[in-house]
């Protein structure tokens, strides 16, 4: 005990499988099962009428199933009644041809020597029909009727001899005694494995030989009323336990664990622990498999009521390591122990995970954060003091902080720009090739304000793509009054005088008007 409490907490606690100690269910009145805990089925079939003939026509059959005194009756009575017949015919021949009067008499030849009183008429036919042979009483030459029946007993003896040792040996050798063998917990229990909420129940083979092909179905016993106002009473409903999987098939050499996995396609979908009290089902359990001895298939049953079923209990362990095998505790089959269990059912697990969170609120769409969004056009000389004056100002907050950032970041790209470009104007070999013709004109023409720091007058950002710098917008700039020479995408658009609007699309310039 103490081992099992180091390997499942100091909260262990076994389970005693007496109602009166495990689980606090309020008192119900005992119901009728279907089929009892040994696998008995208790319906009995009435009102045949004139259908109690079908079961001599399967006699065989019916002997079969019939039970011990009775077939034992049957046996006795048969012998018993075949000898007394039969020795009632030899003494019949006997006295119809005066044997008994002439019994002594050492010249006289009688059907059957020895034979004189029915006594010595059911002694002669036991041991003919025993095959005994003393040599006392024999049939002689003369008598050809008791020739006949002679030959009459030996092939009704054979026959009821096959009959009823077969009978006999049929019931004895029936795997219904091997069923004994094949143990079943007393309860079933509701817990999760796996993350999973599970209906579970142990079997065990007590026997070392095995159980070939060893099978388990599961059936749910329960009352039900269709949409149509059919009622069915005790309706069938398979209960999966691991046929798609091929869990279902058993390797039964050790108590093992079978499990149903409660889901929505399960009859227990809705099951709760307060519900289970208010409900009335039967769960049939049935053990199919291959006696390895005999080769006779075998069967065990048994049956969990609503009463029988344990919520929030899990089954103590059994199987222990010794030194070279595995030990199997039967005193401990039966025994669970209570572990930590929702006390609600798996759809109305279900319900409450499928409901929206509180805390979640609907994202706005993209098109709603460009919806707001304007070109703004921007002078190189005064970035500066249009940062400053936003940010006393506010006007600087009306683009968000990734726009913010992506214009603050073309507008350094631009002033490096302008200023490698005033710094090396002189060499037209090497750098002016690389500018708009624009610019090429502006730095050969020999004018004083060449001399000057360049000033970019007006730079157009549009916002419409995230990804997308500064520089790329040039592209979509009109070129009007600039040679027919595409301008290139990554250089910034330079005028030497005249107003920036007179260069800008007639929108941008509404936009600016706006403004």
């Amino acid at each position: 005990m103490a081992a099992l409490r180091r390997k499942f907490g100091e909260d262990y606690q076994v389970v005693n499988t007496n109602r009166a100690s495990t689980f606090s269910a309020p008192v119900k009145k005992k119901r009728q099962r279907f089929v009892d805990k040994n696998g008995r089925c208790n319906v009995q079939h009435g009102n045949l009428g004139g259908e109690t003939s079908r079961y001599l026509s399967d006699l065989f059959t019916t002997l079969v199933d019939l039970k011990w005194r009775w077939n034992l009756l049957i046996f006795i009575l048969t012998y018993t009644i075949a000898w007394l017949v039969m020795a009632s015919m030899w003494w019949i021949i006997a006295y119809i041809r005066g044997d008994l009067n002439h019994g002594h008499d050492s010249s006289y030849t009688p059907c059957v020597a020895n034979v004189y009183n029915f006594p010595s008429a059911f002694l002669f036919f036991i041991e003919t029909e025993a095959t005994i042979g003393y040599g006392y009483r024999y049939i002689t030459e003369k008598c050809p009727e008791g020739i006949i029946l002679f030959l009459f007993q030996s092939l009704l003896g054979s026959i009821v001899d096959a009959f009823l040792i077969g009978c006999m040996f049929i019931k004895m050798s029936q795997p219904k005694k091997r069923a004994e063998t094949l143990m079943f917990s007393q309860d079933a229990v509701i817990s999760q494995r796996d993350g999973k909420l599970c209906l579970m129940f142990r079997v065990g083979n007590l026997r070392n030989s095995h159980m070939v092909s060893a099978q388990i179905r599961c059936k749910l016993i329960k009352s039900r009323q269709t949409p149509e106002g059919e009622f069915l009473p005790l309706d069938q409903c398979e209960l999966d336990v691991g046929f798609g999987t091929g869990a279902d098939q058993l390797f039964l050499v050790s108590p093992l664990t079978i499990c149903h996995e409660i889901n929505p396609k399960s009859p227990f979908f809705d099951l709760s622990q307060r519900s289970l009290t208010n409900e009335q089902f039967e769960i049939v359990v049935i053990l199919e498999g291959i006696v390895e001895t005999t080769g006779m298939t075998c069967q065990a049953r048994t049956s969990y009521t609503e009463d029988e079923v344990l919520w929030g209990h899990r089954f103590l362990p059994v199987m222990s390591l010794e030194e070279g095998f595995f030990r199997v505790d039967y005193s401990q089959f039966h025994s669970t122990f209570e572990v930590p269990t929702p006390p609600y059912s798996v759809k109305e697990h279900e319900e409450k995970n499928s409901l929206p969170s509180p805390l979640s609120t609907p994202t706005p769409a993209l098109g709603e954060h460009h919806g707001g969004r304007r070109d703004r056009v921007f002078s190189v000389d005064c970035i500066n003091s249009s940062e400053e004056g936003g940010r006393q100002g506010g006007g600087g907050g009306r683009l968000p902080s990734k726009l913010q950032r992506m214009s603050s970041s073309g507008k350094e790209d631009l002033q490096r720009k302008v200023l490698l470009l005033s710094s090396q104007h002189s060499e037209k070999a090497c750098s002016t090739g690389d500018l708009p013709l624009k610019l090429q004109r502006l730095s050969s023409s020999p004018s004083p304000g060449t001399q000057n720091r360049l000033q970019l007058k007006s730079l157009k950002v549009g916002f419409e793509p995230m990804t997308q710098s500064t520089g790329d917008l040039y592209q979509r700039s009109p070129t009007t009054g600039l040679p027919s020479t595409p301008i290139p995408m990554h250089s910034p658009l330079l005028s030497a005088g005249g107003r920036p609007e007179d260069n800008l699309p007639a929108k941008l310039r509404k936009m600016n008007a706006d403004r």
